[in-house]
Order: C-alpha cells, then sequence, then structure tokens
C-alpha cells in the first residue's frame, strides 16, 4: 500500500473505527487514542497491509486489543490503591520549612538558585556553576550574598517571634555568631 493509498484509507476508516470504539469504551478520546495507534502499527507494516483481506477489520482488532489492555492495565492500578490505600492525612510543611521558602523567594533569582542548588539538591559550586552557566566565582558570591540574606531575614523573623533557636551559649547572628 502506497503512502497515498494509506492515506485515503485513514480517511475514511478512522471517523468509523473512532465510532465503533467509542461505543466499546464509552470514552471518546480513549478511542481516538487507541485507534490512532492502531493506525500507527498499521504504518509500520504498510506495504504488506494489502495482502490483508480486511484491514478495516485489523485495525478494529488491533484497537480493540489496546483499548482492553488499558483497561486491564487501569484496573491492576486500582486492585494495587484499594490494597495499598494513601494515608489519610499527609502533613504539611512545618513553620521553618514555610519561612525557608518565604526568605528564599524574597532573593534575586540567581541567589536563590545558587542557594537551592547547593544547599537543597547538594551539588557543589562547580555543578551549580555548569547548570546555571556562570563562572564559579560567580556562584561563590551568590551564595555568599543568599546566605547572608537569608540569614538576615530569617534571625529578623525569629526577632519578631521571640523564637530564638540554639542556647545560651551558643551566640545569635546579631550577636556576631555564625549562623548555620
Amino acid at each position: 500500500m502506497t503512502e497515498d493509498e494509506f492515506d485515503a484509507f485513514y480517511a475514511a476508516a478512522f471517523p468509523r473505527l473512532v465510532g465503533q470504539l467509542y461505543a466499546l469504551t464509552g470514552d471518546h478520546g480513549e478511542a481516538q487514542d487507541v485507534v490512532q495507534e492502531a493506525f500507527v502499527r498499521a504504518w509500520d507494516r504498510r506495504r504488506d497491509f494489502l495482502a490483508d483481506e480486511a484491514p478495516e477489520a485489523w485495525i478494529r482488532t488491533v484497537a480493540m486489543r489496546l483499548a482492553v489492555s488499558r483497561w486491564r492495565r487501569a484496573r491492576r492500578w486500582l486492585d494495587l490503591v484499594r490494597r495499598n490505600p494513601p494515608a489519610d492525612r499527609v502533613p504539611g510543611p512545618g513553620p521553618e520549612h514555610t519561612a525557608l521558602v518565604q526568605a528564599l523567594r524574597t532573593l534575586p533569582e540567581a541567589q536563590r538558585t545558587a542557594v537551592v542548588l547547593h544547599h537543597l539538591c547538594d551539588l557543589s559550586v562547580e555543578q551549580v556553576a555548569s547548570e546555571t552557566g556562570s563562572p564559579v566565582g560567580t556562584v561563590k558570591a551568590r551564595l555568599s550574598r543568599g546566605r547572608a540574606a537569608l540569614a538576615a531575614r530569617l534571625s529578623a523573623e525569629r526577632d519578631d517571634d521571640g523564637d530564638r533557636r540554639g542556647g545560651d551559649d551558643e551566640p545569635s547572628a546579631k550577636e556576631g555568631g555564625r549562623v548555620r
């Protein structure tokens, strides 16, 4: 079957096959998907396709088998979910996480990217430089500025809330100690 013959066959048979598979599946989008997949498989063997006495029947059979396979896959997934239901409640982020994300949002994008990649994704400075397309020295400067800005924002927020971390023997950022 030539490309032109296949195109003509596709144009004539596709709407009819979609209608038939829609009646079978009850889902128009699903019917279009499986018929399209069946035509893709037919395209790969289009040279031998005329030897088949009923090419439309072949496509319909393939499309029906694809639909049944999807149903089985969906049923297996549903059975799995029923056996292992998700947790009733997934705890949200804690206040520390929320404060960190809010503080990160205030940083310029380049600093925020460097801080997240280095400290949260555990990439080396060289890896951050490679991913961002920046020189290593620029990444180091962004990290330094980003950490300083985060430390100032987070310590100011702690002071506002009256929630200081660390013991009496550990100096805070305001007292000249190192922020961790």
